[in-house]
């Protein structure tokens, strides 16, 4: 008996290291699938206020699914069917413009027109250096090398937007069936609870699922403003591409704290490209962005966010930085959600048990 007990103890502790070694390597192999099934519940949230706003319109839940669902696809053809042909006529103007510079000859001598631009745009800088630096870097590359690296990426690139496509289609087949049968779930899920305790879980349930609808339907609605007041300014300053660079605000502004930064960089480092944009564009595409950004922070954002969920500034800092480290894209959008979720928890349930004690 003195053996088998330590025997038996380091048997059982090697099989539970076994057993959560296995159960991490699955959720790593799983990971992609994770990430798609998390975005499709996430989605399908977002668009349950929309639903149960229907239902309470007198329609069946069948109805008020297909209803939505075609809404939004058609929102999206719609999109689709106004941008592309913008953007194919944008993209033929930047041919053409190309074109044109090369038959002017203005780039016969790409390296010193480079250079006498950025001498013109940006006196303080020391371009000379600059590109002693880069011929440097360039002269100490690996001919054979930089052109496997090329072709690898390039043979990357296509394989990321075909996965991208897949993933697309896989992440709206599954918000379609999540959102058709949510409450089928919600209720195998309140099933596993005690009858004693399954009100107020299904009660705080709610509410964390209602936090995340709305927090879905603030966020787009931001997008929304952003891309179309993009559209517009961007139109009146003659920025190049207005409609593709108002496609990128919405899309960008839809990543919580830095993409409407982002967004707005690359937007600027746009109207700076020689040829489409000029320095004065940029100025005031800047100047607009910051401003914009401002009003967005302090005025649109936490009109719109205050009715949907209720997150001290603090906490959304932390919980965004703290999902997009963990989880990337997807944890930057669902760490405010989750973070108004724990916040109920807390003063609904902690709260309340500690004032009992």
């Amino acid at each position: 008996m003195k053996f088998s007990n330590p025997f038996r103890t380091a048997l059982v502790a090697t099989l539970g290291v076994g057993l959560g070694i296995l159960l991490l390597n699955s959720i790593q192999t799983l990971s992609t699938i994770l990430l798609y099934v998390g975005t499709a519940l996430f989605l399908s949230l977002g668009l349950d206020p929309i639903v149960a706003w229907l239902e309470r319109r007198r329609l069946p839940r069948w109805a008020a699914v297909l209803i939505t669902i075609l809404a939004l696809l058609s929102v999206f053809a719609g999109i689709i069917l106004m941008v592309v042909p913008i953007i194919a006529g944008q993209i033929s103007q930047l041919v053409t413009t190309i074109q044109r510079i090369v038959e002017s000859g203005e780039w016969d001598d790409p390296v010193s027109t480079i250079k006498d631009w950025l001498h013109g745009t940006f006196p303080a800088l020391d371009v000379d250096a600059v590109f002693t630096y880069i011929e440097e870097w360039y002269a100490s590359l690996d001919p054979g090398a930089l052109s496997e690296t090329i072709g690898g990426s390039i043979i990357a690139l296509g394989g990321a937007l075909i996965a991208g496509f897949t993933g697309a289609f896989i992440v709206l087949i599954l918000t379609i069936y999540f959102t058709a049968s949510t409450p089928s779930l919600k209720k195998a899920v309140y099933q596993l609870v005690p009858a004693s305790k399954r009100d107020r879980f299904i009660d705080l349930s709610e509410q964390v699922t209602d936090s995340v609808g709305y927090y879905v339907i603030g966020q787009v609605t931001l997008g929304v403003i952003n891309g179309i007041l993009s559209a517009i300014f961007l139109s009146i300053i003659g920025a190049p591409f207005p409609a593709v660079l108002a496609v990128v605000a919405f899309f960008f502004s839809l990543i919580p704290l830095v993409g409407t930064l982002t967004g707005s960089t690359l937007i600027v480092l746009t109207c700076l490209i020689p040829g489409l944009g000029s320095p004065t564009t940029a100025l005031i595409a800047a100047i607009y962005y910051l401003i914009y950004m401002q009003v967005e922070a302090y005025v649109i954002s936490p009109r719109i966010m205050n009715r949907a969920v209720s997150v001290p500034g603090a906490v959304v800092v932390i919980a965004a930085l703290a999902g997009g480290s963990l989880l990337g894209l997807l944890g930057a959008l669902i760490a405010i959600p989750v973070a108004a979720s724990i916040l109920i928890i807390y003063r609904q349930v902690l709260i309340p048990r500690q004032n009992e004690r």
